[in-house]
């Protein structure tokens, strides 16, 4: 039974006492269940879905407990069960591939008289986590500064964060993030002399791939633990770049190219406009944008972005996943800027995460000595699976975006 220590897990050391709602959750829970691929097995040997005896198998560990924090909160309650440890994927299960198949009928699911209901259940997101500048510092603080040591157990050597780029199924993945953060300066134009701005250092991958082209690089990041690792890395590498610890809203300058990987899932919705107007702004004439970007459909993000879910409350505080088509109406709306060419690596972050995830697990004694302790790793383990199912089954996609301008005399 996992162990929760409460002091740290408040929220989840104990299971809502709501009986009225998780009978509900249950009553709704077991038809949904049948109609998918999997099988859902209690400790007494009831059974429940739609998937044989080779299907992915999700155990209940303690169902009461499940239940309830599913009745209490439907859109985060599954997952805290799982950090909590009231289900696990049974022996033999992977989680990402028991994850697929729900992912696979996230629209559809819930039937559809219920769906009618959905603004019940949804959430907005706090007022503490709105991206200002305060409050982005403190949501990038909660995920990118809990460790350097940490993300170096599961990341490749060259510490980037974003979905690679394979060339085929032998490449490794450092040689793949390579290749994505070489596609991303070749569709920015940098080369030598290049005046570049990346926005969102990361730990200093692609700042030094750029400097080595002979760039002129800045790049900014409000992470102080990231921050540091980067400028070793720098040093390390023997490039010159200014490395600068601000918000992109306080950036000034002229810039020949702007760069940026996945970062504006950051940026909250009511700061597109301002994000986008911020690169038009500082892209000096006939310059070029490469930005790398989490993306859904339209009609998904239309039905979510009002929306507060565990991604949100446990990993991502402030995220909020865009679509193309937002991208392009905030563009048009509050830029001269326009898309000029887009690549999907929707099924290259599938395999990212696997290989994160697989890092993580086969590194946890390690990250566990570093003091994270086990409902921690439920919860990283559970946001990489939940993530690598999205990707795998296109319910989200990420893409590498050039954009440029469309009118050079109307800025």
């Amino acid at each position: 039974m996992t162990q929760i220590a409460t002091t740290r897990w408040s929220g989840i050391a104990h299971a809502p006492r709501t009986p009225t709602k998780a009978r509900v959750a249950k009553a709704i829970l077991k038809p949904t269940v049948n109609r998918v691929p999997v099988r859902l097995t209690f400790a007494n040997g009831t059974t429940w879905g739609a998937g044989g005896p080779d299907s992915p198998e999700m155990r209940l560990v303690r169902p009461k407990a499940f239940f309830a924090r599913l009745g209490a909160d439907t859109k985060i309650g599954f997952g805290e069960a799982y950090m909590a440890g009231d289900w696990t994927a049974g022996h033999g299960t992977d989680l990402a591939d028991l994850l697929t198949p729900f992912a696979e009928r996230l629209t559809s699911i819930v039937p559809e008289p219920l769906q009618r209901f959905r603004g019940f259940v949804d959430t907005k997101l706090p007022h503490h986590q709105r991206n200002s500048l305060d409050g982005s510092r403190q949501n990038i603080e909660a995920h990118y500064d809990l460790s350097n040591d940490l993300f170096t157990q599961f990341l490749d050597p060259t510490m980037s964060y974003s979905a690679a780029w394979f060339e085929d199924d032998n490449q490794d993945l450092e040689s793949a993030q390579l290749r994505k953060i070489d596609a991303i300066l070749d569709d920015a134009h940098v080369g030598e002399g290049t005046r570049v701005l990346e926005i969102g250092s990361g730990w200093g991958a692609l700042a030094i791939r750029a400097a080595k082209r002979g760039a002129k690089v800045t790049t900014i990041t409000i992470s102080k633990e990231q921050a540091a690792l980067a400028e070793e890395k720098f040093a390390e590498a023997g490039v010159d770049v200014d490395l600068q610890l601000v918000d992109y809203r306080e950036v000034r300058g002229e810039y020949d190219a702007i760069v940026s990987v996945e970062m504006i899932e950051a940026v909250g919705e009511e700061y597109w406009p301002t994000y986008f107007a911020t690169i038009d702004k500082l892209l000096a004439p006939g310059g070029h944008v490469s930005i790398q970007a989490i993306t859904m459909e339209h009609h998904r993000y239309l039905a979510t972005r009002n929306s507060y879910g565990w991604i949100q409350k446990y990993i991502f505080p402030g995220g909020l996943i865009p679509s193309l088509q937002a991208v392009d109406d905030t563009l048009a709306e509050h830029t001269t800027l326009a898309v000029t060419n887009r690549r999907s690596l929707g099924q290259d972050y599938a395999r990212t995460l696997r290989e994160w995830r697989d890092n993580f697990n086969g590194n946890w004694s390690t990250i566990n000595a570093q003091g994270f302790d086990e409902t921690f790793r439920r919860m990283w383990e559970f946001y990489l699976a939940y993530c690598e199912a999205g990707f795998k089954t296109g319910y989200i996609d990420v893409h590498q975006i050039q954009m440029s301008r469309t009118n050079e005399t109307g800025r």
